[in-house]
């Protein structure tokens, strides 16, 4: 199946005050697929995502959906299809109540206020937050509000969900109720994380960022496990595996000093 794949076909991307965020990304994200955007502070993980649904607009190059090209022309049908979910709550939460928040979007494509309703419902109850209607977004803790920041995106039907440090700041116990959550999601995912721990349980394949380039395209765990290319490019192992290699454990066989961050690891 092909109607939810994502290209990006020779990206760049600068920002107004001439900042090179992107550099020539190209890659495909096919149906199904779960993939972890992971890289240092500045890598240009929030850009690519902002260019998956027109928030952002390539300087030059193309994303395409499912062939569809993101453009102005397309915003709707693009927005309708690629959900994205921003790193702070607090930037897509604005109504008076909870529901009204999440009934917005389906409002917006159309539907009739009974309809919306029943998307918003929906949406909620697939969160876990459908207790929480009638409260002002505001007075939720964080953990709440970025349940429904979800669900004001879930209640759009999209057929890609891309969410930026979807865990950020949030405790123990709603940082494993979100995994829980995404887990069970059988949208195509771009899920972009300083989370290490949590990509390598949500995603079967990592890009990594650096300078805006992809300097590696490989399976979660041939990444994750890799030490040596991850120090190259400013990460850690994740927590759950620190410890957990030998001594002896290969570390990219394929590595030499200087490679990096011009080279790009491709999956088998």
């Amino acid at each position: 199946m092909s109607h939810h794949r994502l290209d990006f076909l020779a990206v760049n991307y600068r920002y107004p005050d001439g900042t090179e965020a992107l550099h020539d990304l190209s890659f495909s994200v096919h149906h199904g697929e779960s993939v972890g955007i992971i890289g240092a502070n500045g890598s240009g993980k929030s850009t690519l995502l902002g260019c998956t649904n027109g928030l952002l607009m390539p300087s030059s190059g193309q994303v395409r959906l499912a062939g569809l090209p993101v453009t102005a022309a397309n915003l709707d049908e693009v927005r309708r299809r690629v959900g994205l979910v921003f790193q702070d709550p607090d930037d897509q939460l604005f109504m008076p109540t909870v529901l009204e928040d999440v009934a917005f979007g389906p409002l917006n494509l159309g539907l009739s206020p009974d309809l919306a309703e029943a998307r918003a419902m929906e949406a909620l109850e697939a969160v876990g937050a459908d207790a929480l209607i009638s409260r002002a977004p505001r007075h939720l803790s964080l953990g709440q509000r970025s349940a429904v920041a979800i669900a004001a995106v879930l209640a759009l039907q999209p057929d890609v969900l891309a969410l930026d440090e979807p865990a950020a700041r949030l405790d123990p116990r709603s940082r494993r109720r979100l995994i829980r959550l995404l887990a069970g999601f059988q949208h195509t995912k771009l899920i972009a994380s300083h989370d290490l721990d949590l990509v390598l349980e949500l995603c079967d394949r990592v890009l990594i960022l650096d300078e805006g380039r992809v300097v590696a395209d490989a399976p979660t765990r041939q990444i994750l496990r890799d030490q040596t290319l991850l120090e190259a490019h400013g990460l850690e192992l994740p927590l759950t595996l620190q410890g957990a290699l030998p001594d002896s454990a290969p570390k990219s066989a394929n590595y030499k000093p200087g490679q990096f961050p011009n080279s790009v690891w491709h999956r088998n």
